[in-house]
Formats: structure tokens, C-alpha cells, sequence
């Protein structure tokens, strides 16, 4: 499994903006797809955003609009840019990591709070 480390994420009011960033080995960060995916509490995770290596994205119907996934090959880091968040993007986020359709690791999930 590909070790990804998370950072970002925390408390805000409904409406605000949060960040995330997902980072892991350059090489094998630069050749994958990446995705965000979150799981609130009592449901499946789910996918929110993904990106190929070329940069093509990838929406959840729910987020379209709002965030945007981006990725920086050069560093191994893919980004996910939260803005008009809303209570119901209460969840964990968790960074992904696949190639050729299969899953090879995940992050360790970070909380993301949004107040009413």
C-alpha cells in the first residue's frame, strides 16, 4: 500500500472555504489517478473528486461548482479546494490513490466540520 499523508480539514461555518492536501511519493503520485472521498457518520464512503495524472476531473454531483481537485505532478501532492461548504459536507475526507481501476492506498482520513 502507498503511504499518503493528509493535511488540512477542521471547523467552519456554513458557506465558508476549507483546503486539503494529500501528499505521497513523487513517482508514483505523478503516474495514478487521485481522489477525495469522504464518509459522514452511518454512510458508505463516497467519492467527491478525482484526477487523472494528465488532469482530468472528476465531480460528485453534490460538490459540482463548489470544490475543485488539483495536483501538482512535481511535488506528488493533489489538493482539494472547498468553497460554499455546507452542513451535509460533514464528513472524514480521505485521500485515494489508484491505478488501472485499483485502489493502492488510502490516507489516514481527516475531519472536515461544517457548522450551521
Amino acid at each position: 500500500q502507498v503511504h499518503l499523508v493528509e493535511s488540512g480539514g477542521g471547523l467552519v461555518q456554513a458557506g465558508g472555504s476549507l483546503g486539503l492536501a494529500c501528499a505521497g511519493p513523487i513517482r508514483i503520485v505523478s503516474a495514478s489517478t487521485m481522489g477525495w472521498y469522504r464518509q459522514a457518520p452511518g454512510n458508505q464512503r463516497e467519492l467527491v473528486a478525482d484526477i487523472t495524472p494528465g488532469g482530468t476531473t472528476n465531480y460528485a454531483d453534490s460538490v459540482k461548482g463548489r470544490f475543485t481537485i488539483s495536483r501538482d505532478n512535481a511535488k506528488g501532492r493533489v489538493y482539494l479546494q472547498m468553497n460554499s461548504l455546507k452542513p451535509d459536507d460533514t464528513a472524514v475526507y480521505y485521500c485515494n490513490i489508484r491505478q488501472d481501476s485499483v485502489s493502492i492506498g488510502w490516507g489516514q482520513g481527516t475531519q472536515v466540520t461544517v457548522s450551521s
